[in-house]
């Protein structure tokens, strides 16, 4: 009995060992997760509106437009027109806090940010209601008013009047030596 056993031990040894000798062990694939860091919540995203139509302009000044509006050719809009909204530039002052800016650039430029075209926007009348605006590089043929603190003219023309629709408006206006107001420049609430 004992031999019975010691052969029927080593048939089965033998074939465990020629099945295990015969098959090659395989790795499962492992799986990789590329975790990447969640980014940071942003409240507006800034980025240019370059427009060559009335309802490009129109949508780009509106309060769900973007921080700065620029003109790609002169235009022409046969309607009073609103800049409204607050928008941050996406760039911080020296205590960290987000700066707020709305611009119309009626201009382009080159690599080196020398102007190279400038351009007219013509409207009966502009209403700007957003704070810390300007107009820049060009011409607006019209009159403007505004409502928010902080205007500013960069080396643009105001072909028309500059009405201001608070004190604290026309207390804080400021234009540059380049820029000028062929019309008045005064208070009207």
């Amino acid at each position: 009995m004992k031999i019975k056993a010691l052969i029927l031990s080593l048939a089965v040894g033998t074939t465990l060992l020629a099945g295990c000798g015969a098959k090659e062990e395989v790795t499962p694939p492992v799986k990789t997760e590329v975790v990447t860091p969640a980014p940071e919540k942003t409240e507006v995203v800034t980025t240019a509106s370059l427009v060559n139509t009335e309802a490009a302009f129109e949508n780009a000044i509106s309060s769900k437009g973007t921080w700065i509006i620029a003109t790609t050719q002169d235009l022409v809009i046969n309607k009073d027109i609103v800049v409204d909204g607050e928008f941050k530039n996406g760039k911080k002052d020296d205590s960290g806090k987000e700066i707020i800016q709305r611009k119309i650039g009626l201009y382009t430029q080159d690599a080196e940010r020398n102007v190279t075209a400038r351009f007219t926007l013509t409207a009966p009348k502009l209403t700007f209601n957003s704070p810390m605006g300007s107009i820049e590089h060009g011409t607006f043929k019209g009159d403007l008013y505004i409502s928010a603190s902080n205007f500013q003219l960069k080396d643009a023309t105001v072909d028309g009047n500059v009405y201001f629709t608070t004190d604290e408006a026309k207390a804080t206006f400021k234009m540059d030596e380049k820029s000028k107001v062929t019309g008045v420049q005064e208070v009207k609430k």
